[in-house]
Order: C-alpha cells, then structure tokens, then sequence
C-alpha cells in the first residue's frame, strides 16, 4: 500500500496569538469595575432642577453637600447639622478650603435656605462653590448632573452670579 504524505501531517509551530489570558484579565477588570462603581456615586434622592447647557468637567474626588427636601444637610452620603457643617467640610477636605464644594439642593427647597447655607459656607472659609443641577432634560425627566460654578462668593451678603454651565470649576 503506497501513502501519501501530506504538508499539514509535518509538525509545525503554532503561530497564533493565545488570547485566553487577554479574556480572562479583561473579565476581571470588568466585575471590578461593575463593583465600584456604584460605590462612587452620591445616593442621597434629591429632585434637582435641570439645565441644557453643556456640564463642565468633574473632578477625581468631589465633596457633594446637598440640601434635601425637608432642609436638611447631608455630607456626601452623611446626614449633618448646620451647625456641625464646618468640622465636617474641615474633614471632608483634609483642611484644604480652596477645594470646590458642589452644592446640591431640591428643587423644593426655598431661596433663603440655599443661601444661608451658602453663607455658612463662606463663613466656615470654604468660597469656591459649584451648584449642581440635572443636565439635557426638560423638566420632570431623567438625565445626569451638570455643575454651574460659582466662583468665589463676596463677603458682602450678597451671592456670587452663576456663569453659564460649561465654565470651569
């Protein structure tokens, strides 16, 4: 019996790349992922008003102080009183007053509240203060956040005028 030899029987190096490991990294790095972020968002239900302007950048690691509904203050996810807002920024910023607070507030909450927060603000030394809206929507509908800077506040009792969304924090 005669055989024939074939080119693909001769034992050859594999030449491809084993991208296994590749798949296996990247589906960790996806269950991190999907672990941690929703460690990073702020949870406290506050109805803000909205905006449709363009949102400006947002930084690493920002301090939210919200207003809530019934007037009261939270520190990220931590409820506060008014009148232990200063040792908790002071924590919150490791001391750094020139860090920018994003200032939060429902849409129910009046005027005067929001300024005498502001105020408290100013007094404890914190003076660069961004106040966050929700961004792209009409009223009553879901979107994300923008942050209209406010600069830094004047000591004189009257607030600082929001520039248009999109300046810089």
């Amino acid at each position: 019996m005669i055989r024939m030899r074939h080119t693909d029987e001769s034992p050859h190096e594999a030449s491809e790349i084993n991208v296994t490991p590749f798949i296996d990294v990247m589906l960790v790095l996806l269950v991190i992922f999907m672990v941690t972020a929703p460690l990073t968002t702020v949870n406290v239900p506050v109805d803000l008003p909205s905006s449709t302007e363009k949102p400006a950048p947002r930084p690493d690691d920002p301090v939210f102080l919200t207003v809530k509904a019934d007037h009261g203050l939270a520190l990220g996810e931590d409820d506060i009183t008014m009148d232990g807002l200063a040792g908790a920024l002071e924590s919150a910023t490791k001391g750094n007053r020139d860090e920018r607070i994003f200032l939060r507030a429902d849409k129910t909450v009046d005027y005067g509240t929001l300024m005498g927060v502001m105020d408290k603000l100013r007094s404890a030394g914190y003076l660069k203060v961004a106040l966050v809206n929700l961004q792209g929507q009409e009223e009553g509908k879901e979107a994300g956040t923008a942050v209209v800077p406010t600069g830094n506040a004047p000591s004189g009792g009257h607030p600082a005028v929001a520039p248009a969304a999109g300046g810089t924090p």
